[in-house]
């Protein structure tokens, strides 16, 4: 049975919906608009924009607003709004692809503190294989030169021994090290 409320995609390269289409695989042009990823989305009050608003947004052509969007940063990848989509929908392809869109643009990076704890967080995994929340919130601060914005949230999480001084790499990191050599190339 043909969706009804599916918009159909352009076949043009400067369409964002047909370029999501070519770099993730996901074709957002499906989406009902059924609210069901903003529903289960843990960070949905803190993005702005829900994914739903964003795929819509999107089909109308909204390119500009899309990138600046602080939601493609704040979006964590749990893949909980994935899992819930009707359409089947991998939003977490599309956001990742967003990320990488915007990036090609640097001009259309909002808020480059995001920026800055998503590079953060990666270098991280990257290095260790998991997180290290002590060399993530280092690198940030590094950054960005709040030393001392939330000194209280970071003592806290000392306390109660949630920042290791060392970080804990995983059994076999070349698996990860080359993973994230394959994305690079």
């Amino acid at each position: 049975m043909e969706n009804l409320n599916a918009i159909e995609v352009l076949e043009s390269p400067t369409d964002l919906a047909y370029l999501i289409n070519k770099i993730s695989g996901e074709n957002i042009n499906t989406c009902i608009q059924c609210y069901s990823c903003a529903s289960v989305c843990p960070f949905f009050e803190f993005m702005g924009n829900a994914p739903h608003h964003l795929i819509r947004m999107i089909q109308y052509g909204l390119r500009d607003e899309v990138l600046r969007s602080p939601a493609i940063w704040i979006c964590v990848g749990c893949h909980t709004c994935s899992s819930q989509c009707p359409a089947a929908i991998d939003l977490v392809e599309v956001m990742d692809t967003l990320r990488h869109l915007a990036l090609k643009e640097k001009d259309n990076i909002p808020e480059y503190d995001v920026v800055n704890f998503h590079e953060q967080l990666v270098n991280s995994i990257s290095r260790h294989g998991r997180t290290h929340k002590l060399e993530i919130m280092l690198g940030y601060k590094l950054k960005s030169g709040g030393w001392f914005d939330d000194m209280d949230v970071g003592l806290q999480m000392f306390k109660k021994r949630k920042l290791d001084i060392l970080p804990h790499n995983i059994k076999d990191l070349s698996e990860i090290k080359k993973m994230f050599s394959e994305a690079a190339e």
